[in-house]
């Protein structure tokens, strides 16, 4: 079961964000704040501005539950609101067209390989096109990477519908899913 996070939904978001380390360091904020703002800022600051966003029911990502239990989370939101992911150089936009960027999928551990990760960013593609989006980006990096793990791999968006189109010359890959 998988579920956009609303306001009606933010207890669960404290409660994953609280079973999961990792994630509540970040609570997803890398790529929304400008690196300079994410430097300085706490790990409380960085859970009360996620918090605070959902609050004034601005789109962040969906959950995935096994029963009632939230196990996964997959950022999803106009590409636009992630401040970071605009000035990031490596990523730039590809022309003027409004896109929706998914930039993170966190699964508990104990839940990976289960095919949480396909539902989540299946799940977040169905929630940006019933907001109006045409145009879902992904910046998904090689299972065997380094870095930006957390973005996902190329298997999954591919089998989610998406298609490559990073341009020539481009040292990270680019993946859009593109409403007919």
């Amino acid at each position: 079961m998988f579920h956009p996070v609303t306001p009606d939904r933010l207890a669960d978001l404290a409660r994953f964000s609280e079973q999961q380390g990792k994630f509540r360091y970040c609570s997803c904020m890398r790529w929304r704040m400008r690196s300079r703002v994410y430097q300085q800022s706490t790990k409380a600051t960085r859970i009360a501005a996620l918090e605070g966003l959902v609050c004034r029911n601005q789109p962040v990502g969906v959950l995935a539950y096994r029963a009632a239990q939230p196990i996964g989370w997959c950022s999803i939101a106009r590409r636009e609101t992630y401040e970071a992911l605009e000035r990031y150089r490596a990523l730039p936009r590809l022309d003027t067209a409004p896109v929706w960027s998914v930039t993170c999928f966190f699964v508990d551990r104990h839940e990976r390989r289960q095919g949480a990760t396909f539902g989540l960013l299946k799940a977040a593609v169905a929630y940006a096109l019933s907001l109006g989006a045409t145009i879902v980006e992904g910046y998904p990096v090689e299972p065997a990477a380094r870095l930006y793990t957390y973005m996902g791999s190329p298997h999954i968006f591919l089998r989610a519908g998406f298609h490559d189109v990073t341009p020539v010359g481009n040292t990270r890959r680019v993946m859009r899913y593109t409403l007919r």
